[in-house]
């Protein structure tokens, strides 16, 4: 049995002790908000919050507007996740390579969206390249979290390929292998291990990210809680209710990458 597998029991105690460590700081910050409000002198309303949520009407379950939101806010970030990835991948490998051009045009690329704020890149996609490409507003949305999340998954994936130590190049050209199959076979398994931890840091920067497609008109979690807000006027029941989504989404996500992690490092 491998040490990773024979630390795997040792590591539980710890973590259930996190977990309550946590536990008790969310208690905390939930009573100091709590106390903070009433000092406002604001009357909680949690009991309307459920139908927001959702209800049964005559036996079937009617999603409510958050839950509406939230299927936005998911259907947005999973193609963001599956397309940030590859185009990462590909400027990475543009910036590694041979080609003059394709250096410089990954570099242009990387530096262009880094250096320029989320939400204005938001309206080009909309306002500009939807009408000039025929794109729906949502589709415009997922390419722009796409470019702003590929440009900073190029430079992990850039920085986890050249930390593979030089000797597996060799050995790989000593085997006869081509690039593409170095990268394939070699190269790529062993970065994926190093570069994880950062891509899924950047994957909960994407889920959060996300609200901010409300500026363009976009029905998603956070465009929902506002029009609660403005019906309801239940600013802190909405606004807490739609964090805690936000959080349970990214807290979910972390926890998936921590097993694929953990199940990476034992192979």
């Amino acid at each position: 049995m491998s040490d990773a597998a024979c630390s795997l029991p040792r590591r539980r105690p710890r973590f259930l002790l996190d977990c309550c460590k946590f536990a008790l700081l969310l208690a905390l910050v939930a009573w100091l908000l709590y106390r903070g409000a009433e000092a406002l002198g604001y009357n909680w309303q949690w009991y309307q919050i459920p139908r927001y949520l959702g209800q049964f009407q005559d036996g079937v379950f009617q999603a409510g507007p958050l839950l509406d939101g939230l299927w936005v806010t998911l259907r947005i970030t999973a193609l963001g996740l599956v397309l940030a990835p590859c185009l990462g991948l590909s400027a990475a490998l543009l910036l590694l390579s041979g080609s003059p051009l394709g250096r410089v045009l990954a570099r242009g690329y990387v530096e262009l969206i880094r250096n320029t704020p989320l939400l204005i890149q938001l309206f080009f996609a909309s306002f500009v390249l939807a009408p000039i490409l025929n794109l729906s507003s949502e589709a415009a949305a997922v390419l722009a979290l796409s470019l702003f999340e590929g440009a900073y998954a190029t430079e992990i994936i850039r920085a986890g390929i050249t930390s593979i130590p030089a000797g597996q190049w060799e050995a790989a050209k000593s085997l006869g292998l081509s690039l593409p199959r170095t990268y394939y076979h070699v190269i790529l398994p062993q970065a994926l291990r190093r570069v994880l931890p950062p891509l899924a840091g950047q994957a909960v920067s994407l889920i959060k990210d996300s609200a901010l497609v409300s500026a363009i008109a976009i029905a998603d979690l956070t465009m929902q809680g506002q029009i609660l807000v403005a019906r309801s006027f239940l600013a802190f029941e909405v606004w807490f209710t739609v964090a805690g989504i936000y959080l349970l989404l990214t807290l979910t996500l972390s926890l998936l990458v921590d097993r694929l992690d953990k199940r990476l490092r034992l192979v």
